[in-house]
C-alpha cells in the first residue's frame, strides 16, 4: 500500500516540475517565438535578397530578424514581443506537465524502476520512443491553446482579435469544433521526431557528460551528478538538433493554424480557407510559390529560440524536480 502514495507523489513532482519549467522557458523566449511566427505565416519572402526577385512583386513586411525586431517594437511596443503569451503559457504548462509525467512513466515501465538515476542507462532507442510518445500525449492535451497562441502572436497591429476569448469564439463559429484542432495532423507529424530527438539527444548528451565527468573526476564521490551548466549545455544541444531537423514541419503547422483567418493588409497575403487539401498538398504549394526557402522561414529566430528554450526547460525541470523530491519525499 506504500507504493501508491509514492507513485502519486512522483507524478505530482514530475507534473509540477514540468509545468514550472515550461512556464519559465516560454516567458523567457517569447520575443523570439513571436518573431519566428511572424516569419512563418508571411507568404512573401523573408530575406531582402529574395524580395528583389522580379517575379515576386509584393512587398515583404519582415525581411530580417533585426528589421522585424525594430518594426514590432516601433509599431506594438515592448508588449508586442509577448503577444499571445497567456495562451502560450496555458498551452505550454499543461504540455510540459503531461510530457514529463508520461515520459517518467514510460521510462519507469521500461527500466522497472521509478528512480530517475535508474533511467540514465536506458537504451537510446527507448529514450527516443519515450520522448516521441510523451510529446504526442502532451500535444493532444494542450493543442487548442497552441492554436490560439499562434493566431494572437501572428496578427500584429491593429488587432483582429483583441482577446483570447474573441479569437476562440470566432474560430469556433467559423470552423466549428474541428477548427479548434486545425493543424493537429502536421503538429503530431512534427512532434514525433521533434520530441523524440529532443529527449533522445538530451539523454545521450547527459551520458556523454557523465562519462566525461567520470574520466576527469574519477575520485569524486558524485561524479554522475551533472552541474547546472552541463545540464544547460545538454539542453542547448538537444533543442538545437531537434529544431534544425523539424522546422519545415513547424512551418506547415503554422500555415494550417492560420488558414482562413484575417490580418491587417500591411502584413501581406493571408492563407485562404481550405487552401490545402492535406499536408502533401500544402508542402507542394509552398515549394511551388516560395521555393525551398519557404520551408525554412523563421529558421534563425526559431533556432536561436529553441536552443535556450530547451536548455532552460531541462535545467529548470531538473532543479525543480530535485527540490520537490527533497521536500515531498
Amino acid at each position: 500500500m506504500e507504493e501508491e502514495p509514492s507513485e502519486l507523489r512522483r507524478a505530482v513532482i514530475h507534473a509540477s516540475a514540468g509545468a514550472i519549467s515550461g512556464g519559465i522557458s516560454r516567458s523567457v523566449t517569447s520575443p523570439l517565438d513571436v518573431i519566428k511566427i511572424r516569419f512563418q505565416v508571411q507568404l512573401e519572402p523573408t530575406s531582402s535578397w529574395t524580395s528583389l526577385r522580379k517575379d515576386l512583386s509584393a512587398p515583404s513586411k519582415y525581411t530580417g530578424m533585426l528589421q522585424a525586431t525594430k518594426d514590432i517594437f516601433r509599431e506594438e511596443g515592448i508588449r508586442g514581443f509577448w503577444r499571445g503569451n497567456v495562451p502560450a503559457l496555458l498551452m505550454v504548462m499543461p504540455y510540459t506537465a503531461i510530457q514529463f509525467t508520461v515520459l517518467h512513466k514510460l521510462k519507469t515501465f521500461a527500466s522497472g524502476s521509478s528512480k530517475p538515476e535508474d533511467h540514465v542507462n536506458l537504451s537510446p532507442y527507448l529514450s527516443y520512443v519515450s520522448g516521441a510518445l510523451a510529446g504526442c500525449a502532451a500535444t493532444v492535451g494542450s493543442y487548442p491553446f497552441d492554436l490560439l497562441r499562434t493566431i494572437l502572436a501572428s496578427q500584429g497591429e491593429p488587432k483582429v482579435y483583441p482577446t483570447m476569448k474573441s479569437a476562440f469564439i470566432h474560430i469556433f463559429k467559423a470552423r466549428g469544433f474541428p477548427g479548434v484542432y486545425a493543424g493537429l495532423s502536421p503538429t503530431l507529424v512534427e512532434i514525433i521526431p521533434y520530441a523524440g530527438l529532443q529527449f533522445g539527444t538530451y539523454d545521450t548528451f547527459k551520458r556523454w557528460a557523465m562519462a566525461w565527468n567520470h574520466s576527469h573526476y574519477s575520485t569524486a564521490p558524485e561524479e554522475d551528478n551533472l552541474s547546472s551548466f552541463q545540464l544547460f549545455l545538454c539542453g542547448l544541444a538537444a533543442g538545437t538538433c531537434a529544431k534544425l531537423v523539424c522546422h519545415p514541419l513547424d512551418v506547415l503547422k503554422k500555415r494550417f493554424q492560420i488558414e482562413g483567418l484575417q490580418r491587417h493588409p500591411r502584413y501581406g497575403a493571408t492563407v485562404e480557407h481550405r487552401a490545402s487539401r492535406n499536408m502533401l498538398d500544402a508542402l507542394r504549394q509552398i515549394l511551388q510559390a516560395e521555393g525551398r526557402a519557404g520551408l525554412y522561414k523563421g529558421i534563425v529566430p526559431s533556432t536561436v529560440k529553441a536552443a535556450p528554450a530547451g536548455a532552460v526547460t531541462f535545467v529548470a525541470y531538473e532543479l525543480t524536480s530535485n527540490w520537490l523530491e527533497s521536500i515531498l519525499t
